[in-house]
């Protein structure tokens, strides 16, 4: 039996120590730990994904083995998904799952009773359900931040940082006109525009279309 240790925050800035700080207290080998930056909004994660399995890859999990997950919320926010998710990797794989902080939450222990398992799956949309409306109230709560914000310049501005809200906007190299220009005559290819230019292709092509309406 392998055993797994699942680490998540949602950003680079925030603290992984914790959660690696338990992993190892239980003994578990860095090499079965598996970290993602990401956020728990959907479970479409390398990290995770690698433990589970895609269509493209053998899930690392086999029957047997165990994951190990700080907190319900670090397996995701969805609370759908969440038990859809806890029944692929408890029954499909045949794996088993243990939460350090809900210690009933721990299939290892409750699968051959039937009492056990049944607290496990009433907990399990409990909690699955928390972290679902926490994720939702998050999201409500920026909204209407953002929304009580002046507006400067065509732009919502942050009262406390003096910075404009959302994406900042893509700005033009100097030499877009002429590179512009030659790709348009069929001179160039947009790959070398976006190779000289240094720019994502995501990026180019937006460039072009704001160029584009302005020189209608």
């Amino acid at each position: 039996m392998n055993i797994y240790g699942y680490a998540r925050v949602s950003t680079k800035e925030q603290n992984l120590a914790r959660q690696l700080k338990d992993f190892e207290e239980m003994g578990i080998d860095k090499r079965f730990i598996i970290v993602d930056e990401q956020s728990g909004k959907d479970f479409n994660r390398k990290g995770y994904n690698s433990l589970v399995g895609t269509e493209y890859n053998a899930p690392l999990l086999h029957e047997g083995d165990l994951m190990v997950i700080h907190s319900i919320d670090r397996m995701g926010r969805d609370y759908t998904e969440i038990q859809e998710q806890w029944k692929y990797i408890t029954h499909t794989l045949k794996a088993n799952i243990k939460v350090l902080d809900m210690p009933l939450l721990d299939t290892s222990v409750s699968k051959d009773n039937l009492d056990n398992r049944f607290i496990a799956d009433l907990t399990l949309q409990i909690l699955s359900y928390v972290a679902e409306k926490e994720r939702q109230n998050i999201k409500a709560r920026q909204a209407q931040g953002i929304a009580a914000m002046p507006v400067i310049n065509g732009k919502k501005v942050s009262s406390k940082t003096g910075r404009a809200s959302g994406r900042p906007s893509a700005e033009f190299p100097k030499e877009w006109n002429a590179y512009y220009s030659e790709w348009k005559q069929g001179k160039i290819t947009a790959k070398k525009c976006m190779d000289d230019m240094q720019l994502k292709r995501t990026t180019f092509y937006k460039l072009v279309k704001i160029h584009e309406q302005k020189t209608k």
